[in-house]
């Protein structure tokens, strides 16, 4: 039932896709971040549903008179220099061609199909609907593992969707912080009661589920963002209380060999997991040091690289053994060099000062003021999050960090039409001659 169900919607969707190609933006993030084909048990799980979208959405976008000029900001330049970098490094690359390719493709459908995104995305309504198709995609394993979490006492282990990026305990943790504080945006900008005490339910579920995935980098990541949530959002006293509250009570909650794990955060010296993530680092920084202009190029995370570049047994822990960065710092050093680190970084930066430039900026206007300030300081939350929690994993190419810097690029581009507009609306001054 849910192969027919799944392979109807998105077959269904086709035709208005080709006429319509911001509704192929939408179901491509949906497909993308949610994955929904995985949940199915038969055909529909090798049938390729991004790739249909994607060849409508943009054929559509070919032909299509919605279409707006590519954004052109900080925040974009720096987004296609780090692609163009990315692509550089291919051909320095120390894996087979293969692996390199496939991986480069991989990435460029993510970039492109973003930056198709922010050609055919304006104006309040158009952003805030994808940011309930984001928050939605993902959110939807957040009310999921947190009731989950809930009837099983947290004894078990939430993982993400299988075959996806966010498959890993780590990884569904760590992109449920980064929703948590759009999911507050939405509350406040809704105006529907059931809606709004439906997103205070994904609050508190997502939360446990947070929890329930055991990752201990979510859980600083998860006490970073809400320590900046609580100073960003409003009301700060009300919200640190509240949200200190919730996350001591879902704590709490957790049994006492969930406690025991977290608990290894201090004494990570005696962790073997946690050794291997330090023995992984000092591994790709001397990959970095030994290629500090390309890196390892895609696919650094093999066995010959990492025999190579190891550092000495760790304890009982061979160095490289774990074929992952575990870090979007070390894996950006590692297979792009400084130059590619740099702009990543340079890319974070980018975003957060355009995002708070912009909150500055409508905070006094009567149309804006009621969305956009907040809407900007819940970008800057959501990266904190994915600052501190991305320290532990090799999310890089991860598509929800994307679409959070490509909400400020399309707030960024609707105030620049809106500007221009009013210029163009605006009658003539009239001219004084004096003789």
């Amino acid at each position: 039932m849910r192969d027919i169900l799944i392979t109807v919607i998105v077959l269904g969707l086709l035709p208005f896709i080709l006429r319509s190609p911001r509704i192929g933006a939408y179901a491509w993030a949906w497909l993308s971040l949610m994955n929904p084909h995985r949940g199915a048990f038969g055909f529909a799980r090798s049938i390729p549903f991004a790739h249909l979208v994607a060849l409508s959405t943009l054929a559509g976008f070919l032909f299509s008179r919605d279409r707006r000029p590519f954004p052109v900001n900080s925040i974009t330049v720096t987004q296609v220099l780090l692609l163009v970098w990315m692509s550089i490094t291919c051909f320095f690359a120390l894996n087979s061609t293969e692996i390199v390719l496939e991986r480069w493709i991989f990435v460029f459908k993510i970039q492109l199909m973003l930056f198709v995104t922010m050609m055919l995305i304006r104006g309040r309504e158009q952003i805030e609907r994808l940011i309930w198709v984001v928050t939605l995609s993902v959110g939807f394993y957040g009310v999921k593992g947190g009731i989950w979490t809930l009837m099983g006492g947290g004894s078990g282990r939430v993982w993400g969707p299988a075959g996806s990026m966010i498959e890993g305990n780590n990884e569904v943790g760590l992109a449920l912080v980064m929703l948590i504080p759009f999911m507050y945006f939405l509350h406040q900008v809704s105006t529907r009661r059931l809606i709004r005490a439906a997103l205070v339910f994904a609050i508190v579920t997502s939360c446990f589920a947070i929890l329930g995935s055991q990752s201990r980098g979510a859980l600083l990541a998860l006490v970073g963002m809400a320590f900046v949530l609580a100073l960003k959002g409003k009301r700060p006293i009300q919200m640190s209380l509240l949200l200190g509250t919730l996350i001591v009570s879902a704590a709490l909650f957790m049994p006492e060999s969930w406690t025991a794990r977290m608990g290894t955060i201090k004494t990570y010296e005696a962790d073997s997991s946690a050794m291997s993530r330090i023995s992984t680092w000092k591994t790709l920084w001397n990959l970095a040091l030994d290629r500090p202009l390309v890196g390892g190029g895609f696919g650094s995370d093999n066995a010959a690289v990492f025999a190579a570049y190891a550092p000495e047994r760790v304890g009982d822990y061979v160095g490289g053994a774990v074929l992952v960065a575990h870090s979007i710092y070390f894996q950006a050093l590692g297979e792009h060099g400084f130059p590619g680190l740099l702009l990543y970084l340079l890319l974070g930066f980018f975003t957060w000062k355009k995002a708070a430039e912009i909150a500055k900026k409508t905070e006094k206007d009567a149309e804006l003021a009621t969305w956009v300030p907040l809407l900007m300081r819940m970008v800057q939350v959501s990266l904190v999050g994915f600052a501190i929690g991305g320290a532990f994993l090799s999310l890089v190419y991860f598509d929800l960090p994307y679409y959070i810097i490509g909400y400020v690029v399309l707030v960024d581009a609707t105030l620049r039409e809106r500007e221009k507009s009013n210029l163009i609306s605006q009658p003539p001054k009239n001219k004084t001659i004096t003789v």
